[in-house]
């Protein structure tokens, strides 16, 4: 392998570029795959799972890896599209080896994994050679700090191959800590049900919310369910008023109330009006938090508002225009200002002298049909939605519609299928050597 560095720390590889020799990118490491050896031996490096297209992760034997850098990795070319599934012989290092806890054979001191470093060897083999670990101050001879790390050789820990109940996560979310919420999301929802349970005790609450807004239906439950009450009433907190109430209509009566009890009577009281429209209605795929300005705003004041970088796109493509309160249900509704009409005014322009009026708002009781006919209509990603009174209730935005519109387990197919161009992978004679003669071993 050219350009290969002596050793490697794994935890660092997470979510680097794959390149082909051509220079174009084709996915990012999400994990490496290593087989367990009996006693002391240290375990062979199998090869990488890289995600590719439509978040779909594959794997790329050592074998065929020729350099490894900093912020890049490149193989020969030769990438067997076929999903990777994980044999019962095969330990990923990055979701199954991190923050376990292991001992010093020496001393039999309890520590905890940082990481874990491949070193390649004579025969080009790759072998997990080294393990950084931090003490945790459990029992064991000689002098030791609490929190002090350092880094060991593999032979010289053992504990890898028992079953760990209350494994923590903090390494392997630090791993993927840069990645989007949709892209975190498929990787907990591939981890098995323990694994996921500790990674998404171990998210704060807003990550929580923003992950769970991705996961599929089952996921969702499962999760909320292995939270202290207390706690998931705070994530649903942190989640937008509507998904939060698609995942409340979900429960049981009963935990559904008390969850929402547990909430803040404020963060509570949108997500049950929510609660009371049809699930596909204009109120019940609305949000309650759309962006809404008094008319005597001025354009800078709302290009304020929507640069916030939490904002979902579609919300801040419109702002509203309402006379006080501001927060829905608002006073009366007096129209719309387009995002591409705020930029082309000067910033002291008040937004009343700019709305839009001409645009009907939707009405909650409106048919999903509806809502997704008038977006396509009037080329909008988003429509305020108002009652008969006149008082602004929220906003439907696309990614809501396409989500209702779309079959009720679309996210779970989206992180299972395959993509059309390697669908139909078939057996790859080198992975199988590589892999079948590992699970041997």
């Amino acid at each position: 392998m050219t350009g290969a560095p002596t050793r490697v720390f794994i935890a660092r590889l997470a979510g680097i570029a794959v390149f082909d020799p051509a220079g174009d990118q084709v996915g990012r490491v999400r994990d490496i795959v290593v087989a367990l050896r009996l006693g002391p031996r240290p375990p062979r490096v199998l090869g990488l799972v890289v995600e590719v297209v439509r978040r779909r992760p594959v794997f790329l034997p050592i074998t065929r890896v020729t350099v490894i850098e900093a912020d890049a990795i490149i193989f020969d070319g030769r990438l067997n599209m076929r999903r990777f599934e994980q044999r019962a012989s095969e330990t990923l290092v990055i979701a199954e080896m991190l923050d376990r806890t292991v001992r010093l054979r020496e001393s039999g001191e309890r520590v905890m994994v940082v990481d874990v470093a491949m070193e390649p060897t004579r025969t080009r083999d790759w072998l997990l050679s080294k393990v950084a670990v931090r003490r945790t101050g459990g029992r064991g001879r000689g002098l030791r700090r609490r929190g002090e790390s350092l880094v060991v050789d593999w032979d010289a820990v053992q504990g890898f191959s028992a079953v760990e109940h209350g494994q923590g996560a903090a390494g392997l979310i630090a791993a993927f800590e840069r990645m989007k919420p949709a892209d975190l999301a498929n990787i907990v929802h591939e981890l098995p049900e323990k694994r996921r349970t500790e990674v998404a005790m171990a998210l704060d609450d807003e990550r929580l919310a923003d992950v769970l807004e991705e996961l599929p239906e089952d996921d969702q439950i499962e999760i909320l369910g292995k939270l202290e009450a207390d706690r998931a009433a705070d994530v649903l907190e942190a989640m937008g008023p509507d998904d939060a109430a698609d995942l409340l209509g979900e429960l049981p009566t009963e935990q559904r109330e008390r969850l929402l009890t547990l909430m803040e009577p404020r963060e509570a009281a949108p997500v049950r009006r929510l609660l009371t429209y049809p699930d596909y209605s204009a109120g019940g795929l609305m949000t309650t938090d759309p962006v809404i300005v008094p008319p005597d705003a001025t354009v800078a004041e709302a290009l304020a508002q929507i640069r916030n970088p939490d904002l979902n796109p579609a919300l801040a493509a419109q702002v509203y225009v309402c006379r006080p309160p501001t927060a829905t249900p608002t006073g009366h509704y007096l129209g719309t200002v387009h995002f591409q009409r705020l930029l082309r005014e000067p910033p002291p322009t008040l937004v009343s002298g700019i709305v839009d009026t001409e645009l009907e708002p939707l009405r909650p009781t409106m048919s999903l049909e509806s809502v997704a006919m008038f977006l396509a209509t009037y080329n909008l990603v988003a429509g305020a939605v108002v009652d008969d009174n006149g008082h602004l209730l929220g906003s439907v935005t696309i990614d809501d519609v396409l989500d209702h519109l779309l079959p009720a387990d679309w996210r779970e197919t989206v992180m299972d299928a395959g993509a059309e161009a390697g669908g139909g992978a078939g057996t790859d004679p080198e992975e199988e050597a590589l892999r079948g003669i590992e699970g041997t071993s």
